[in-house]
């Protein structure tokens, strides 16, 4: 799903990190190898319909690299 964050992302929270990360070879394998945290959070969105939602998002974070991979994982409202 196409979407815009348009907010701060709010009460960010790290779910897992290394190897907790099922998907932390995949991860160093695409964008290479560093410390990776799941992390998830709230904030505002656009979807591509133009409606705006809060939503609860996860991504992948690493130092050197930034987030990666937002996806939303519920709307909030």
């Amino acid at each position: 799903m196409q979407f815009d964050i348009i907010s701060d992302i709010d009460d960010v929270e790290t779910i897992a990190t290394n190897a907790g990360i099922r998907e932390v070879e995949r991860l160093r394998k695409i964008y290479g190898k560093a410390r990776w945290r799941k992390k998830k959070g709230i904030a505002t969105i656009l979807l591509a319909d133009g409606t705006m939602h809060r939503a609860e998002l996860h991504w992948y974070e690493a130092t050197s690299f930034g987030r990666k991979e937002v996806k939303i994982k519920y709307l909030l409202d």
